[in-house]
């Protein structure tokens, strides 16, 4: 353990925690936007810029270490004024209308510029870059006109998901994130996880899905399970007025052991099945060749009955069952023990097998 003072409080940490570490861990706030507990601190936005005793230049938090009887001002006039500066040439950069974002009321940028006053980039004479905006891919809306460069997409794509498919290409003032020659996400090797969504601090990567259905605000979280497969992934459901409009994911340990906040893409986006209209509300019998609506009793004793002259006809053998991903391991047993059991066969498939 180390001692640090941090705004006149004497804490301890561990050594070879970095000053961020420390504060989050003591619930001091110090404002970031490249950060992420689960990715190599980058310290490439330096709002988390700190003051140091003795040191002659203000220090990038997530990236210094603790030291013995290190003195740390997280709140004082040169770093008040260091984090209006670096606000403003982030906005030097950072296009688009916060009225229809829809990261409105959910933006890290939104906030910090809020709680240091800032309205205005005295950086923006020279213009600022303009990307369009029409990735064809059906899943996620890449506006980098509202983009900070903080990285944490690339990073993450990086780290957790491991697919590698963006990056920062050109310098300087046009640096931007991009694909391999500056393509289309469908032409990468981008899977389609939403992990850059999920961390970014901006409305740079949103959910075409969810656009203009809800702010952040107006949704509220129900914490379940997707019911895609087996793995058993934690995910948000985002419901607005009783009607599922997208989906987010939960870093927490404690609430999402097995994935950690990661989800694949039919996990993030392939929820608008929910409320389809082509969904079966009632058991369909096929009679003449046509479709009508039936009562469960109606529909059950004609499967069983068809089964059973099936069996007597054929043999038990000449009947497979097949098990679903999206009904619960006690569904699923049941669905084999029935196939075992009932009708006398081992012929059991399930969808998520392969």
């Amino acid at each position: 353990m180390v001692r640090i003072t941090i705004n006149g409080r004497q804490l301890e940490a561990p050594k070879g925690s970095t000053v961020l570490e420390v504060c989050r861990l003591h619930g001091i706030e110090v404002p970031t936007l490249c950060y992420d507990p689960e990715l190599k601190p980058a310290g490439s936005c330096r709002m988390c810029v700190v003051e140091v005793k003795g040191r002659p230049t203000l220090q990038a938090a997530c990236a210094t270490p603790c030291e013995n009887d290190m003195v740390v001002e997280t709140e004082s006039p040169a770093v008040v004024e260091a984090r209006k500066v670096i606000l403003e040439l982030l906005l030097a950069r950072h296009g688009g209308n916060c009225l229809t974002c829809e990261k409105n009321g959910n933006c890290k940028l939104q906030d910090y510029c809020y709680r240091y006053g800032v309205a205005e980039s005295g950086f923006a004479e020279g213009g600022r870059p303009e990307y369009p905006v029409d990735d064809p891919n059906p899943f996620i809306e890449r506006d980098y006109n509202k983009c900070v460069m903080c990285t944490l997409c690339v990073r993450a794509c990086e780290s957790i998901t491991v697919a590698r498919a963006i990056g920062v290409i050109n310098r300087g003032h046009q640096a931007k994130i991009a694909t391999a020659f500056d393509g289309n996400l469908a032409d990468s090797s981008c899977v389609f996880c939403g992990q850059c969504i999920m961390v970014c601090p901006t409305g740079a990567l949103t959910s075409k899905l969810s656009r203009g259905k809800g702010r952040a605000y107006e949704v509220k979280k129900v914490l379940t399970t997707c019911g895609y497969c087996g793995t058993g992934c934690t995910l948000e459901l985002n419901v607005r007025e009783g009607q599922v409009v997208g989906v987010t994911s939960n870093r927490s340990s404690e609430r999402s052991p097995v994935n950690r906040g990661s989800l694949c893409v039919k996990g993030r986006f392939g929820w608008d099945f929910i409320h389809s209209p082509e969904r079966l509300k009632v058991p369909m019998v096929k009679e003449n060749r046509e479709f009508r609506e039936a009562s469960w009793d109606e529909a059950l004793d004609l499967v069983a009955s068809r089964l059973k002259k099936i069996k007597e006809e054929h043999g038990p053998d000449s009947i497979a069952v097949f098990a679903s991903a999206r009904i619960t391991n006690e569904e699923n047993y049941l669905v084999q023990k029935f196939a075992r059991a009932v009708l006398g066969t081992n012929n059991v498939d399930h969808c998520a097998r392969l």
